[in-house]
C-alpha cells in the first residue's frame, strides 16, 4: 500500500474519531469497536508522536528515530527543550488533546512518557484515536486505570508496549527457560530490593515531607494546569516537578511503582505469578501530615501467591530505601547484595539478577555452574534486546511486542497492589483481582479508583 493510499485509508476508517479523541478528555468513551488501526508496510516508516518528551521520553524517542518523528508534546518547554532541538521538524504542542486532534491524519503511533498520574488519560486518548501506543512504566497511577487500559488495548487490537525495557532482554528469557526446565526446582521464595527512593538519580532529593505551604510563581515555561491533569488541584511548587513528583502519592507510585516493573518482572514472568492472594506492607512512615503526602523513606512489602498448576505457592518480599533481605546461605564468602536486584530460591538452586530484565543473571551456588548446560532456547528473542524497536516492529507486522498491555497490565496491577498496601499501614489485604477489589478492607478499597479532578476521565 502506498504512503498516500494508507493515509486515505486511515482517514476513512478512523477520521470520525478525531474530534472526540482531540479536545474531549472523555475520549475513552468512544466505542472501541469503531477503532481500526492503520497497518504499515514493514518497509515503510511510522509517523510517531510523543507526549512527555523530556527525561525518559527523550530516550524513547531517540530509540525510535529510525522512523518519522512528526509531533512532540510537553507541558514544560524548558524540560522539553533538548528534544525539541534534536527533532526540529516535529510540530510542537502543550496539550496532547490538541495534538491528537490536529495531527490525527498524520500519526500512526504515539509514545507516552509523562509523570505517572497522567499516563492513563493520555494513553486512553491515544488508543481511542486509533493509534498504536508505547507507554512508560508503570502503566498507570491506579489499579483501575491499568485494568481499563489493558481492556481497551485488547478491544482495539492496537499494538502496545509498556516501557519496562528489560522484558526484551536475553537474560529474562534465560531465566524463564531455567524455570521451565526445572533448573531451580520448586521456587517458593523470592526476595527483591531497590536502593530507591534513597539512592539513584533522580531520587537523591526524595521529598519525605508534608505539603509545601509556600506559593512561588509558576514558571512561564510551564503549564501547571495541564501538568496537574486529573490530579487534585494544588498550588505549584518546584518540589513537584520536573523530577521529584515520584515521591508524592498524588503524582507518582514511589520506589515500588518505579522499579518494581523492572525488578519484579523476571520473577513475575518466569514463575507465572499472576495476582497475589494477600499483600501487606510495613513502612517508615509515622507522621500523618507527612504520610498523607509522600511515600515512605523505606518499606517492606510481602506478597503471597497461590499455587499455579504444578508450581507451589510463592512468597515474594520487596525491600526498598536501602533495606535488603538476609544474605543467602548459597552466597560465596564475602559476597554482598547489589543496590537493585532479586533472588529466586528453589529447592535445587537459586537465581540472582540485577535490575532491568534479569541483568547479570547468575546461578547459585557457584558450584553448580561447572559443567552447567543452558536449556534449549524455546522463547523467541528480541533483536538486540531493543524494546522500542520491538514495538515499532509490532506496529508494522501486527505480532504483539514483548511487553504488550496483555502482559504489562497484569504486571503493573501486581506492583500497584503493593503500592496501595503501603497506605493501609500494616494491614493484610485480601486481593480479589477478578473483581478488582480488596475483599476485607473498605477503606483501602477506595484507593483502587481514586477520583479525578473535574473535567478529566478515563
Amino acid at each position: 500500500m502506498s504512503h498516500i493510499s494508507r493515509r486515505r485509508f486511515l482517514k476513512t476508517t478512523s477520521g470520525a474519531l478525531a474530534a472526540t479523541a482531540g479536545l474531549s478528555v472523555h475520549a475513552a468513551r468512544v466505542n472501541t469497536a469503531q477503532v481500526v488501526p492503520g497497518r504499515v508496510s514493514p518497509n515503510e516508516r511510522l509517523n510517531i508522536a510523543a507526549i512527555g518528551v523530556g527525561g525518559m521520553g527523550q530516550a524513547n524517542i531517540r530509540a525510535c528515530s529510525s522512523e518519522n518523528i512528526v509531533a512532540l508534546c510537553d507541558v514544560d518547554d524548558e524540560r522539553a527543550a533538548g528534544t525539541y532541538k534534536e527533532f526540529p521538524k516535529a510540530s510542537r504542542y502543550r496539550d496532547f488533546r490538541v495534538m491528537l486532534d490536529k495531527e490525527h491524519q498524520n500519526i500512526d503511533a504515539v509514545i507516552v512518557a509523562t509523570p505517572d498520574h497522567t499516563h492513563a488519560v493520555a494513553a486512553m486518548a491515544v488508543m481511542c484515536a486509533g493509534k498504536h501506543l508505547y507507554c512508560q512504566k508503570p502503566l498507570a497511577h491506579s489499579i483501575y486505570e491499568v485494568r481499563k487500559l489493558t481492556e481497551t488495548a485488547r478491544q482495539t487490537g492496537l499494538q502496545t508496549q509498556m516501557g519496562n525495557q528489560g522484558h526484551s532482554s536475553e537474560e529474562i528469557r534465560r531465566l524463564r527457560e531455567w524455570v521451565r526446565a526445572g533448573v531451580l526446582g520448586k521456587v517458593r521464595e523470592v526476595y527483591a530490593w531497590s536502593d530507591r527512593p534513597v539512592g539513584g538519580d533522580p531520587w537523591s532529593d526524595f521529598p519525605v515531607m508534608a505539603r509545601p505551604k509556600e506559593r512561588p510563581p509558576v514558571p512561564e515555561t510551564l503549564d501547571w494546569n495541564l501538568w496537574l491533569g486529573p490530579a487534585n488541584e494544588r498550588p505549584y511548587h518546584p518540589v513537584y516537578c520536573p523530577t521529584t513528583w515520584r515521591g508524592f502519592w498524588d503524582f507518582g507510585t514511589g520506589a515500588l511503582g518505579d522499579m518494581g516493573c523492572h525488578i519484579l518482572d523476571p520473577a513475575f514472568w518466569a514463575l507465572d505469578l499472576g495476582q497475589p492472594e494477600t499483600v501487606q506492607a510495613t513502612t517508615t512512615h509515622w507522621e500523618p501530615e507527612v504520610s498523607e503526602e509522600t511515600f515512605p523513606r523505606a518499606s517492606i512489602v510481602r506478597y503471597r501467591f497461590p499455587a499455579r498448576g504444578e508450581m507451589p505457592p510463592v512468597e515474594v518480599t520487596w525491600f526498598d530505601g536501602r533495606l535488603k533481605p538476609p544474605i543467602p546461605g548459597t552466597f560465596e564468602p564475602g559476597r554482598r547484595l547489589g543496590n537493585n536486584g532479586a533472588i529466586l530460591i528453589g529447592d535445587k538452586a537459586a537465581a540472582i539478577h540485577g535490575s532491568h530484565g534479569a541483568g547479570g543473571l547468575e546461578l547459585l551456588p557457584v558450584s553448580l555452574r561447572e559443567g552447567f548446560e543452558e536449556p534449549p532456547k524455546t522463547i523467541p528473542r528480541v533483536r538486540d534486546g531493543a524494546h522500542e524497536q520491538d514495538w515499532v516492529r509490532a506496529c508494522k507486522d501486527g505480532k504483539p511486542a514483548s511487553s504488550s498491555f496483555d502482559y504489562g497490565g497484569p504486571l503493573t496491577e501486581m506492583v500497584l497492589i503493593g503500592v496501595l498496601a503501603m497506605r493501609a499501614k500494616d494491614r493484610v489485604l485480601e486481593w480479589d483481582a477478578e473483581n478488582l477489589r480488596i475483599a476485607n478492607d473498605d477503606e483501602a478499597n477506595a484507593l483502587i479508583n481514586p477520583p479525578y479532578r473535574e473535567g478529566w476521565s478515563v
